[in-house]
């Protein structure tokens, strides 16, 4: 462990805990924020003794662009950012219900991810196509350009979603590694703050200590109870990177691959009109299903993204047209 580092991340969410508290209006959480600054306080001044050079804390960009957005939006609205940064007590913001809407809205978000992927891949393959059929292209030529649509667009979306996923579990499991060093260097510590948030959510004193102590001192629960109580996190379910590419590439290749069907079969004068029927049908599923996530009309939803494919399509078409002027 780094001391000079540690220091700077406990300075670092003293500070935020301060200005959290400036602008709290309930009087746990205030009370909370507030107690929080100080046992932040004393654990920078826990890692300030085994450094023998003076020390200084000044902000950084970053955390200067986040205290204006604090001040600007509040706590509540910035709570996954602050659990980011390591400011503990942001699951006092969820509801007591907070672990099964948690799961819910993984399952919720992951099929919306899925369901956004296979858009994509109608979209932007039907595009494709639609400009190589507005360029004159020959069958084959129409084939290789929407198989190669295909791969590349999958391959960029899984690509750009391991990048993005893999950052973040590094993120979360590099919380997850401070909350055990802090827990083996002093769990009392760790002890008080747990005990400060189970008080900002109605328990006595007395009450939250003992539960606190009583986590914190059986090693199985511990580290899991920090992580789920202090930032937010649930140790079991860190994202999977792997999970996530390979999600990405699936649905948008399912995607990709309707409007090419058609094609496919062989060369006949209707494919360009059943690949277009097949991707309006699909997007208008499409369009339902985002209507389960957005609590609107599923008809409108339906007609809303089929006219977006079809201005995607119809733009396409025309810049293909173009093109084989020019080009001839």
């Amino acid at each position: 462990m780094n001391p000079i580092k540690n220091w700077q991340e406990e300075k670092r969410s003293a500070y935020f805990y301060h200005l959290i508290a400036n602008y709290e209006s309930h009087p746990l959480r205030k009370k909370l924020f507030e107690n929080l600054a100080l046992a932040a306080e004393e654990q920078a001044a826990i890692w300030a003794r085994q450094v023998k050079t003076p020390l200084s804390f000044q902000l950084s960009v970053r955390d200067r662009l986040v205290s204006y957005l604090l001040m600007q939006f509040g706590p509540e609205r910035l709570r996954y950012v602050l659990s980011a940064m390591k400011v503990r007590g942001m699951s006092i913001f969820n509801t007591l219900n907070h672990e099964h809407k948690h799961r819910w809205l993984s399952m919720s978000g992951n099929l919306r991810a899925a369901v956004f992927g296979v858009n994509d891949g109608l979209v932007s393959n039907m595009s494709l196509l639609l400009g190589m059929v507005g360029a004159h292209a020959q069958h084959p030529t129409i084939i290789i350009a929407g198989i190669a649509g295909l791969l590349a667009g999958a391959c960029s979306m899984a690509a750009g979603e391991f990048v993005s996923v893999r950052s973040q579990r590094e993120v979360l499991e590099y919380q997850i590694g401070l909350e055990r060093s802090e827990l083996e260097l002093y769990p009392e510590e760790e002890i008080q703050e747990l005990t400060l948030i189970y008080q900002a959510r109605g328990l006595v004193k007395e009450e939250a200590e003992k539960l606190s102590r009583l986590l914190i001192n059986n090693p199985e629960t511990a580290l899991d109870t920090l992580a789920r109580e202090e930032l937010g996190l649930n140790p079991a379910e860190l994202p999977s990177p792997m999970g996530a590419m390979l999600s990405s590439f699936l649905t948008f290749a399912m995607g990709a691959l309707i409007p090419v069907i058609p094609f496919l079969v062989g060369d006949y004068v209707g494919n360009l009109s059943i690949s277009m029927g097949l991707t309006a049908l699909s997007l208008l599923a499409v369009g339902a299903l985002l209507s389960l996530f957005t609590n609107t009309s599923a008809l409108l939803s339906s007609i809303r993204m089929l006219c977006i494919g079809a201005a995607a399509g119809g733009i396409t078409y025309g810049i293909g047209r173009l093109m084989s002027v020019v080009l001839t």
